[in-house]
C-alpha cells in the first residue's frame, strides 16, 4: 500500500522508527510553508534555524534511501497552505494511506485532524517518540490532586525513569539543589567560548526576502551561529559536558552585560525540533557526571536535569491538560500595549537593553534573563499575556507554543492565576542587581525608589502589588509582599504609584 507520511519542522527524529527502515512503498512529505512563517511575526534566525534543520534533515534521510516530496519555500509550486500541500502529495503519488505523527502545537492538531476527518482513503497518526511523557500523562498524574506543583510530578519522574536514584532515595540525599544554584557571576570561574558554527544560509535567507517574509531581529547569513543538525547537536552536547557542566547549577540563574550564553548548553532548537531526545541528552549528561563526580558537584547536574525531565515535560504536559482555553487566560486583567523597546532594544534601562539587544542579536535568552527582565517587566506594567506571548513565540529560536505560551502566560505573566505557579513572579531593582552586573552601568539607581534616578522596577513593583490587592489577597505565598504593602507610609505609595504611571504611560522616556 502507497503511504504518505507527513514530517512537520519540529519533528526530525532521526531515532523514530519510521526511519528504521526503508520502505520503497513510502514517501515523505515536507514543506516550507507561508502558514508557518505568518502566523506570528519570527526572528529571521528562527526561521532560518528551521528550514535549515528540514532541509539538512531530508538530504541526510535521502542519502540513506527514503523517498520525499520537499517544498521549499520559494517553488513555485508551493501551495504554503498544509491542506492543499497534503492533496497535492496525495494526488502525485497515488497515496491510498496517509500518516502523520502527532503535532505539539494544538492549532496543527486541530488543523490535521480536520484535514484527515475529510479524506476518503485509510489515515493514521502516531507518537514522535520524542518525549519521556506521553501527552496527556500529567494530566492524568494530577487528576486526584488539587494543586498542579510540578516538583511531585518531578519526583515521580525520576522514580519511574531511575534518574539519579539510590533504590526509591534521590542521589545526594535531596530532590532539588536549587538553592546552591543562585549565585551570581562575577569574572570567574573562566567562561569557554561557545561552541559556535558558522554556517553559510545565505540561501535561505535570500529565499525569505524573495518570499518577502515579514521577520526582525538580527542575522550574519554567511556566519549562522546555531547547530541545525543531529551532528551539530551532539557536538554541542558533548562541549556542554566537557567544558560547561562543571559550573553549570551554581550559575544558571545568573546575568552578565558581555556573557550572553555563560555556562548553558544552547541545547534548546535542537531539542524543540527532536533532532536530539531528552533521554539521549540526560544519559550523557549523567555518564559524563558519574566518570568525572571528582570534579562535578551533583547540583550542577541535578539543576540541568530538572529543567529537562522536570520542567520541559511539566510544562508540554500542563499545555495539553488546559488548551485551548489557556491560550486565552488573562486572570490579571491586564490590558496595556507591550512597549515598543521590546523590538528595539531602545532603552536606558540597562537589564532591558542588554537582555533585548542580546534578544535580537541572538534569537535567544536564558530563562532567567526571559523571566525576571522582560517578563518582569511586562507584568509590572500590566501588559495584555496575548502581546507578550507573540513576542516570546516570534523572538526566541527555541520557541514552539507548547513551550512557550505555559512559560509566558502562566510562569512569568501569571495570567493562568496559579496553574503553573503559585505566585507571579515579580521582582524590584534589588534581585536585578543581585543576579547580574546589569545595575553597574545602568542609567538608574538600583537603589533608588523616588526621583529621577530611581530604578523604574522599584516604583512599579509597588505600584503592582498595589494595583492587584484584590487578587492576592488569599494567595499565602504573597502574604509577606502584601504585609509590606500595608506598612508602607501612604504619602510614598501615593509617590511611587505616580512614579510608576509615568512609566507605564510612557516607556520611550525610560
Amino acid at each position: 500500500m502507497k503511504t504518505l507520511r507527513l514530517l512537520l519542522g519540529d519533528q526530525l527524529n532521526h531515532k523514530h522508527s519510521w526511519f528504521q527502515k526503508v520502505d520503497e512503498e513510502v514517501v515523505y512529505l515536507m514543506a516550507e510553508m507561508r502558514q508557518e512563517t505568518d502566523y506570528v511575526k519570527h526572528h529571521i534566525q528562527k526561521v532560518v534555524a528551521f528550514f535549515s534543520a528540514m532541509r539538512y534533515f531530508k538530504d541526510e534521510m535521502s542519502d540513506k534511501g527514503h523517498q520525499f516530496i520537499y517544498f521549499k519555500l520559494t517553488d513555485d509550486n508551493n501551495p504554503q497552505k498544509l491542506d492543499d500541500i497534503i492533496k497535492k502529495a496525495l494526488k502525485q503519488t497515488k497515496a491510498e494511506k496517509f500518516e502523520y505523527l502527532l503535532p505539539d502545537e494544538y492549532r496543527l492538531d486541530e488543523q490535521l485532524t480536520s484535514i484527515c476527518n475529510k479524506l476518503d482513503i485509510d489515515t493514521n497518526c502516531e507518537d514522535t517518540e520524542h518525549f519521556y511523557t506521553s501527552r496527556y500523562e500529567v494530566k492524568n498524574f494530577f487528576s486526584n490532586r488539587k494543586t498542579l506543583v510540578m516538583e511531585s510530578f518531578y519526583r515521580m519522574m525520576r522514580k519511574k525513569h531511575g534518574v539519579m536514584m539510590n533504590n526509591d532515595q534521590p542521589e545526594g540525599g535531596k530532590w532539588n539543589f536549587d538553592q546552591s544554584n543562585r549565585k551570581k557571576w562575577n569574572g570567574a570561574p573562566e567562561i569557554p567560548h561557545e561552541r559556535g558554527f558558522r554556517k553559510d544560509v545565505s540561501d535561505i535567507v535570500g529565499d525569505l526576502e524573495k518570499a518577502e517574509v515579514s521577520t526582525f531581529g538580527n542575522i550574519e547569513p554567511e556566519n549562522f551561529n546555531w547547530p541545525i543538525t543531529r551532528a551539530d547537536g551532539l557536538s554541542v552536547l558533548n562541549y556542554f559536558c566537557k567544558n560547561l557542566l562543571e559550573h553549570f547549577g551554581y550559575y544558571q540563574d545568573a546575568m552578565h552585560t558581555t556573557e550572553k550564553f555563560l555556562f548553558h548548553s544552547r541545547l534548546s532548537f535542537v531539542m524543540n525540533s527532536k533532532l536530539l531526545s531528552p533521554k539521549e541528552v540526560i544519559d550523557k549528561v549523567l555518564d559524563f557526571y558519574y566518570e568525572h563526580k571528582n570534579q562535578i558537584d551533583i547540583s550542577q547536574v541535578e539543576g540541568f536535569v530538572r529543567q529537562i525531565l522536570g520542567w520541559r515535560e511539566y510544562m508540554r504536559g500542563i499545555y495539553w491538560k488546559e488548551m485551548p482555553e489557556y491560550a486565552q487566560l488573562n486572570q490579571l486583567e491586564n490590558k496595556n500595549k507591550l512597549p515598543d523597546f521590546y523590538w528595539t532594544a531602545n532603552t536606558k534601562m540597562n537589564c532591558l537593553k542588554n537582555s533585548i539587544q542580546q534578544s535580537l542579536d541572538e534569537a535567544y535568552a536564558h530563562h532567567i534573563q526571559r523571566l525576571m527582565i522582560t517578563g518582569n517587566y511586562a507584568l509590572l506594567t500590566m501588559v495584555d499575556p496575548q502581546e507578550v506571548d507573540d513576542w516570546y513565540l516570534g523572538i526566541y529560536i527555541d520557541a514552539i507554543e507548547w513551550v512557550e505560551i505555559t512559560n509566558t502566560r502562566g510562569m512569568s505573566q501569571f495570567a493562568d492565576g496559579g496553574i503553573v505557579g503559585t505566585k507571579p513572579y515579580v521582582s524590584s531593582a534589588n534581585y536585578i542587581n543581585k543576579m547580574s552586573n546589569y545595575c553597574k552601568e545602568c542609567s538608574y539607581s538600583h537603589t533608588k525608589k523616588l526621583g529621577k534616578k530611581a530604578c523604574p522596577f522599584n516604583a512599579l513593583y509597588w505600584n503592582f502589588l498595589d494595583e492587584k490587592r484584590a487578587h492576592f489577597k488569599d494567595n499565602n505565598r504573597m502574604a509577606m509582599m502584601m504585609n509590606l504593602l500595608n506598612k508602607k507610609d501612604n504619602k510614598e505609595l501615593l509617590e511611587l504609584k505616580k512614579r510608576a504611571q509615568e512609566v507605564i504611560d510612557h516607556p520611550e522616556r525610560f
